[in-house]
This record gives structure tokens, sequence and C-alpha cells, in this order.
């Protein structure tokens, strides 16, 4: 049985020297929590919760506590989380009063027939399963506050320049954060989390929390997490056209890069994206500037802002 192993990505996009720390750090303790649980004999689900918690608890990142805000000045936050061991996934989108999403997309998952809740059912539906429910002003920083302000004076919704190849303003960032692992089982699962972009219409669903999008775990081939801009990544459903091309002769490594190319060459799209197989492969890739990242397993960690490949 191949060793467990832990991949997490904080986001792919310019990210400024000043914070490139605060992100190395981010995806380390990150990666650290979904390794504790998998030290501990927990399954790869919740290897990557675990994780992904820590990063929306991370106000470096655009997910939970420091998302993006909306053009009406609130956090909407999107997660899913899916088991590649039997194809189970939940999903919740445009939720306000949820310090985590990927917990509550783990109750959807666990506890109803139903894959996907959004807004004020999803927060209903994880209170009257356990979770706590928040006023969101508690997600909101003063630091999203000035930039909601700048973005609204200027009255744009763009894709930022990050996604287009140049590094472009540092307001215009980009954290979309997720994970994928492999138990001592064999299983693998993946989760990603999200506060969007900046200035997003009220209601909008990015890729993040979209099954076969910006997630998707089958033990048939391999569990995927993606980030950038999410609209050409919704077109191509991105994430399960990576998985589905993991075969025991193409390697997560090799497919990686492939993914990201054909999202550049298909829709000029921008992003990264990891991915892991049962066989605890890895393939790690994006097109832009940077991307922070980090992996744990028995034998070794290691962590970084990944340039791209040339």
């Amino acid at each position: 049985m191949p060793s467990p192993i832990i991949v997490v990505h904080g986001g792919a996009w310019a990210i400024p020297d000043e914070v490139c720390q605060a992100h190395q750090q981010g995806v380390e303790r990150a990666a650290a929590a979904g390794w504790r649980a998998l030290e501990r004999g927990a399954t790869s689900l919740d290897a990557v919760e675990d994780a992904v918690a820590a990063m929306e608890d991370d106000e470096t990142f655009d997910a939970g506590r420091g998302a993006f805000l909306n053009r009406d000045g609130r956090v909407q936050l999107d997660a899913l989380i899916m088991d590649g061991a039997n194809l189970k996934a939940g999903g919740v989108g445009c939720v306000e009063r949820l310090l985590n999403p990927v917990r509550a997309a783990r109750v959807v998952l666990e506890k109803s027939p139903h894959l996907y809740f959004v807004a004020e059912g999803a927060e209903r539906f994880a209170s009257e399963n356990g979770l706590r429910l928040i006023d969101n002003s508690e997600l909101i920083l003063p630091r999203e506050i000035e930039r909601w302000k700048s973005a609204a004076e200027q009255r744009y919704l763009k894709v930022p320049e990050e996604f287009r190849g140049g590094r472009g303003s540092h307001d215009d960032s980009h954290d979309t954060v997720g994970a994928v692992a492999l138990d001592r089982h064999g299983n693998i699962a993946a989760a990603t989390s999200t506060g969007g972009t900046l200035n997003k219409a009220p209601g909008r669903v990015g890729d993040s929390s979209l099954i076969g999008c910006g997630c998707y775990a089958d033990n048939d081939t391999a569990a995927a997490s993606t980030t950038g801009w999410g609209e050409p990544m919704m077109k191509l459903v991105l994430a399960k056209w990576a998985t589905d091309r993991v075969t025991a002769d193409v390697a997560p490594e090799q497919v990686a890069p492939a993914t990201i190319h054909y999202l550049y060459r298909r829709l000029n799209g921008q992003g990264g994206i990891i991915l892991l197989d049962c066989e605890g492969r890895v393939g790690i890739a994006h097109n832009t500037p940077r991307m922070a990242w980090a992996w744990c397993s028995q034998s070794a960690s290691q962590s970084g802002l990944r340039f791209p490949a040339s």
C-alpha cells in the first residue's frame, strides 16, 4: 500500500514579495494539519478537510476570514469536498455566516442525499447539523474593506492582470485554497475553498465548489484541486479533465502541466493545479507568476512559492 501523503495549495497568482513568507508559512501549517490527521490513522477526507480549514482560518488567503468582499460589501464563500473511494461529495455556495465552509461541505457529504446547498439553505442545513453560524462581519477585515472601496470607485470586475500573464495589481490577488490527500487505506480525497473574486456580483459562484471544475477525486484516476480565474475552468470542467488523463502509464507529474497548457490554449486561462493518485504520484503546475504549495509524507516534506516551468 502506498504511503500517506498530503498536498496543498494556497493560490496561484502574482504573489508580491512582501507577502511570500506569509503564504509559504500558511501552506506549511495547512499541510502539517492534514498530515497530523493522516498520522493518527484518519481518512484522506479528514486530512483535506483539516488542511483546508487551516487555510480558511488564516487571514492570508481568500477563503474564510479575510476573503474578498462582493459588490454589496459582504463575504460570500464557496467550498467542495470529495471522497475518491465512493465519489461522494458535498458542496456549499454563497454562504455568508460560516467560518469554515469546508466543514459545512463535509456535513453535506456525510448527512445529506443532496450534493450541493447554497446561501441560506446551506447555512440552515449546517446549523441543523451542529455548525455555528456567525455574523458576516466576523469574516471581514479592514484590509478587504479598503480593497473593496477602491474596486467600487473604479467600478470594475475585470480579469486581473495576473491571470493574463503579467504581474498586475497586488490588490487583485486570488488565494483560493485546496488540498488532495492519500491515506493508509489507499483512498484519495480533494477539497477546495474560496471567497471568489473582488467586487464579484452577489450570488456569483466560481469553479472552486463545482464538482469537476475546481475539485474532483476518484480512486480510479486521481484527486485534483485547481485555483485561478474560475470561468475558463468551469467551461472546461478542468479538474475532471485532468483526473481523467491520469493512468498507470501517465502520471500526475505529466498531466498537471498538460492541464494548464490546455487551459491556456483553449481559453487563455491562468491558474494552477495540484494532482495526486492512489500510487502517491504528485503533479503541481501553474502558469501564473507564483503558486503557494506544500506537501508532507512519511519520508519528507517540502513547500515553496513555485515558479512556472519554462
